[in-house]
């Protein structure tokens, strides 16, 4: 199982609109491409200097070619919806886990 994690802080100004946008849109349009099997939004506890709320969106894939298909097929149109709604008041960083094992 591979672990796609997007890292992101969204500026307060825009904190509300972002958080609904998510669990009401983009969590649902990222597991409708068939590439992940389930989602996870946490919020990151840390005050940040730079401001904004930090959180970490897991995204369950079950495999790494899975995973890639998802990149080559998916991610720019997906990617481009997010800066198109939220633009400079989001930072966004990835970052791809492999589960080794889970106690």
């Amino acid at each position: 199982m591979i672990i796609y994690n997007i890292t992101v802080n969204i500026d307060e100004s825009v904190h509300n609109e972002w958080l609904e946008w998510m669990q009401n849109e983009h969590i649902a349009n990222m597991i409708a491409t068939g590439k992940f099997t389930s989602a996870r939004l946490v919020k990151v506890l840390v005050n940040e200097d730079m401001g904004g709320v930090t959180y970490s969106v897991q995204y369950a894939s079950p495999d790494k070619e899975t995973l890639d298909a998802y990149y080559k097929e998916n991610e720019a149109a997906l990617d481009m919806e997010a800066r198109k709604r939220f633009a400079d008041k989001m930072l966004t960083f990835c970052t791809e886990l492999e589960i080794i094992s889970e106690h």
